[in-house]
């Protein structure tokens, strides 16, 4: 079997998926929720962080699972060879990072009882986040992954328009040889 040009469309529709969710819960929780105060008005935007945020813990299990039993095409190279390991390094912190960032929420979640708290009835929420332990790796691995997502796009673009070998059509619906 020949190496394919392009990934498997599962894991392309899962990539773009889970990069559009990725991108709006970093921007909602560093601009909207970090500076929200913990009062009844933070639980229905904190109720879409949250279910965004397993979606996207879901996704990227889907996404691995996927890429581990699917063809893949060769990996991209820029013609450095320590950049080439930048680049398969970025992807893997980009795995790791993601589950990270979904198991430290989950953290958050269980040690502040927010399940009871924003999807039932209790509707309270805690007075500081910051007093539970999940919450400075959440915040430090979200702010990791902002660096990670601008390098992941940075080298895309790289690849498309300085070195235009067309890698962005390897992330996209076609025919795969």
């Amino acid at each position: 079997m020949s190496t394919p040009k392009r990934y498997n469309p599962w894991l392309v529709t899962i990539h773009w998926l889970t990069a559009l969710l990725f991108i709006l819960n970093l921007l909602a929780g560093t601009f909207v929720l970090k500076w929200l105060p913990n009062e009844a008005a933070k639980i229905t935007p904190l109720a879409s962080h949250m279910t965004i945020g397993i979606l996207i813990l879901v996704l990227t299990l889907v996404r691995i699972f996927v890429r581990l039993t699917t063809p893949a095409p060769a990996h991209a190279t820029t013609g450095n060879a320590l950049l080439d390991k930048i680049g398969i390094l970025t992807h893997y912190l980009l795995y790791l990072g993601a589950l990270g960032l979904g198991i430290s929420g989950l953290g958050i979640a269980s040690q502040a009882g927010l399940f009871q708290s924003v999807f039932g009835a209790a509707g309270q929420l805690p007075e500081d986040f910051y007093v539970f332990p999940a919450r400075y790796g959440h915040g430090y691995l979200a702010n990791a992954l902002i660096l990670l997502v601008l390098l992941h796009i940075g080298a895309a673009l790289f690849h498309q328009f300085v070195r235009k070998d067309g890698l962005l059509s390897r992330m996209g619906y076609g025919k795969s040889q």
